[in-house]
């Protein structure tokens, strides 16, 4: 049975978090639709296809890969709002994080998040925690979002 295609929207602020996760999920054998967005209201926009993304949602079933920490609107903004809409609350959102805070981790799991990924501060530990991810979205299943 073929895997359904997966968008993986990237909602990540920093340029070079961004290139190196996104340079790594490839080289750990990642191909699927691949977008991202510097900041949380442009995530939703994208999603939700509103905004400037008005009428062009990802196709297919979408995964979040989500950092706490932007412009504009948070990540636990995001999150809160993805989970309370009905057409968005089974996309599966991963937090993607400098952020190691026990109580945000509770938070964001409370708030429904799928898995919380603590972004190592050394570069390699880093790139090795982004391959790890890397394998585990190949291997996983997302519930249909769209039509």
């Amino acid at each position: 049975m073929a895997a359904e295609p997966i968008s993986i929207v990237l909602a990540e602020d920093d340029d070079g978090h961004a290139t190196l996760i996104h340079r790594n999920l490839q080289r750990s054998g990642v191909v699927n639709g691949f977008f991202r967005v510097k900041d949380g209201q442009e995530a939703l926009d994208l999603i939700r296809g509103e905004g400037s993304y008005a009428g062009q949602p990802p196709r297919g079933n979408i995964l979040l890969l989500l950092d706490i920490n932007m412009p504009r609107l948070d990540g636990i903004e995001v999150l809160r709002r993805l989970k309370a809409d009905p057409r968005t609350n089974a996309i599966p959102v991963i937090i993607l994080t400098t952020t190691d805070d026990p109580r945000e981790v509770e938070r964001c799991y409370q708030l429904g998040c799928s898995v919380y990924v603590t972004k190592p501060v050394e570069y390699t530990a880093f790139i090795e925690a982004i391959n790890r991810l890397g394998l585990f979205l190949q291997v996983v299943r997302v519930p249909s979002t769209g039509p």
